[in-house]
């Protein structure tokens, strides 16, 4: 472009969308903000629209114009918006650009990136892209049918990964894959394995590779240290293709300090609160969202709709949930302002939360959103009409800490603490819950998973067989983080990839082979997923042998009558003719046994099943005599009729 120039006579923006934009009822901000590819008067170029409601000039700025901010100066919007727009012919396709922004009541001037970008430089650059967005999508026949696959009632079993370190070329200087390379490998790692779904590390445009992707700056972009926008769709378009589900973790809670980025954006405190007792975040450094402004709930529900939209994303797993719900969060006494009754609850940030869930249900209801909530707010998986946060399910961090807190104890001392595993049960239904073992859980010199079980190695793999087996046997849905499912020894470290070269050896590939045929179990038996967030699929067994490190409950299915029994001994000790009683006499028929040989197991078993005698234990007529094998779990399934259950005897 010889001589850039500006039309001010353009416009993509009506009087409707500025109306709702101030109400912050506007939820598809990105048609109509940032830079849009499009023609005017038969002259290809890009329309620019950027919100700097305190700024006095702002302008285009990039290598097509020398950075001259005074080239390509936008006009402000009459109607009191505070919306920046013009359009620049001849501006096209991977045009790298920023705004220029000059504050009205200070002498304070910055470059900044597009809020709205839906491309951007790879870091440490900054500038945002012109980006045409178009892509062909070939995953109809998955979007046909993910209502089906995304319901509470279906199995969902999700595969957590950061992207830069699943899977690296060490051969290239250990550089991170490409969204297309990934493409090639990992669709069909997970169908194999059996996850129902694939849930992203925030993969969002953000200027730290070791945040993780969770101090976000491109809420529209995702990062382009892998690609571009449509090799991102793709990635996407082949998961889908092979049966996977992608589920994308989302920050509406804070953002970086980065100059470049959202910060101080207009010579105000624009995205942020003013107040750092409310607007600054003092764990992570960051800035909080001012979410009673009504403009930036606009932004974030805008972003949360341009992901599902855009993307196909089948989920979203908000962030720091516990961080906007309370103001005093991560602060001392005196360093919060209480809300307006006097109390500690983010009322703003609640009320943000809920809009934000009726507003992506209303839109596309076969998705899910997903809470990351580590507090005891009530119904945060409940519909905001009767009362709830509105989400779709919510991250179990009470299960998580109580058993893993069980789970590193040597099995001597287990007897003393089989609370642990129980008291989840007496909780598991008040909410939607996924059993999460995330990447949370294997950094900051927490240790891997399996370096986190007691015992030699033969015990480690054991008991972390165990761990997942009472995992997939317990109600709720599953999450596990990339590499617990061979057996990783060293904890996650984003900067290296996982050790793959560990499933040459035997016990690695066991671990993998019971993670799979868990997932198999799991998603083909009704009775483990049907019922996974109500009482009616639950029953106890035996939960009182706090001696012997034992447990037992049955899972069970509406749709066919099947029932499930999951045994599980916690001990080293071997504990053969242990009797459970059952709710239905017949053959239960052993369909998994975490001690099995091929496994890595001592080969501890049932003999493929067992016959019911009309011996009454555990206040039921007919029992069961099975062999527990050590640090082992066993499932057993009885296909009877469910005519065939039977009272329990009378006292």
């Amino acid at each position: 472009m010889d001589k850039p120039s500006v039309r001010h006579d353009v416009s993509r923006i009506t009087d409707h969308d500025t109306y709702l934009f101030k109400q912050g009822n506007h939820f598809r901000l990105y048609e109509k903000l940032g830079a849009h590819i499009t023609s005017v008067d038969g002259e290809i170029g890009t329309y620019f629209a950027v919100w700097a409601p305190n700024a006095e000039k702002v302008s285009v700025i990039g290598d097509f114009n020398d950075w001259d901010n005074k080239a390509c100066p936008l006009s402000v919007r009459w109607d009191g918006s505070g919306i920046f727009e013009g359009f620049i012919p001849g501006a096209s396709h991977g045009l790298i650009y920023k705004y220029h922004i000059v504050s009205r009541d200070n002498d304070y001037s910055v470059d900044k990136g597009d809020p709205f970008a839906t491309h951007w430089e790879t870091p440490p650059k900054t500038g945002s892209i012109v980006w045409d967005t178009s892509y062909e999508w070939k995953d109809e026949p998955w979007m046909e049918t993910r209502a089906r696959n995304n319901a509470l009632n279906a199995p969902l079993s999700i595969y957590e990964v950061h992207f830069g370190s699943w899977r690296r070329k060490p051969d290239e200087g250990n550089r991170w894959m490409s969204y297309r390379e990934m493409a090639e490998f990992l669709p069909g790692y997970v169908r194999d394995m059996g996850f129902t779904h694939v849930e992203f590390l925030p993969i969002m445009e953000h200027p730290f590779y070791g945040s993780w992707g969770y101090q976000t700056t491109g809420y529209f972009a995702p990062t382009s240290r892998y690609g571009t926008p449509q090799d991102f769709m793709y990635l996407i378009d082949c998961l889908h293709q092979a049966g996977v589900g992608v589920i994308l973790d989302w920050v509406p809670s804070h953002f970086p300090s980065d100059e470049h980025a959202l910060t101080y954006f207009d010579g105000t405190h624009l995205f942020e609160h003013q107040d750092p007792k409310k607007g600054f975040h003092p764990e992570w450094n960051s800035y909080i969202f001012n979410h009673g402004r009504y403009e930036i709930r606009a932004f974030l529900i805008s972003s949360a709709l341009y992901w599902l939209d855009k993307y196909h994303a089948d989920g979203l797993r908000v962030d720091a949930v516990a961080s906007m719900l309370y103001l005093d969060y991560a602060r001392k006494e005196g360093e919060w302002i209480p809300n307006m009754y006097g109390g500690k609850e983010n009322l703003d940030a609640i009320y943000f939360i809920k809009r934000m869930n009726e507003v992506v249900y209303k839109e596309y209801p076969d998705v899910q959103t997903i809470a990351e909530e580590s507090t005891s707010w009530p119904m945060v998986s409940r519909p905001a009409y009767v009362g709830g946060l509105g989400f779709g399910t919510k991250w179990n961090m009470g299960w998580m800490h109580d058993t893993l807190e069980y789970f590193r104890m040597d099995p001597i001392h287990r007897k003393f603490h089989q609370n642990l595993l129980t008291f989840n049960i007496w909780y598991a239904f008040f909410e939607n819950f996924i059993l999460p073992l995330s990447h949370d859980e294997v950094v900051y010199g927490k240790g891997s998973l399996l370096n986190k079980m007691p015992g030699d190695d033969w015990q480690k793999f054991a008991n972390l067989r165990l761990l997942f087996g009472y995992m997939f046997g317990e109600p709720g849905k599953k999450l596990l983080f990339m590499g617990g499912e061979f057996g990783q020894w060293d904890e996650w470290y984003h900067e290296k990839s996982l050790d793959w070269h560990l499933l040459e050896i035997p016990a690695h590939q066991g671990l993998q082979k019971w993670v799979q045929d868990l997932n198999a179990l799991y998603r083909t038996e009704p009775a483990m997923h049907e019922y996974d967030f109500s009482g009616n699929g639950f029953e106890w067994i035996d939960f009182h042998d706090a001696e012997s490190s034992v447990l037992a409950f049955v899972r069970k299915a509406e749709t066919t009558g099947d029932l499930i029994l999951v045994a599980a001994n916690f001990t080293p000790v071997p504990r053969p003719n242990y009797r459970f009683g059952v709710p239905r006499a017949g053959y239960w028929t052993e369909m998994l046994n975490s001690d099995s040989k091929i496994y890595g197991g001592s080969g501890y078993g049932n003999f493929g099943g067992q016959e019911t005698s009309p011996v009454p234990a555990h206040g039921r007529y007919h029992s069961i005599s099975l062999v527990l094998p050590p640090l082992g779990i066993v499932f057993m399934k009885n296909e009877g009729p469910a005519g065939m259950c039977e009272a329990s005897p009378q006292a």
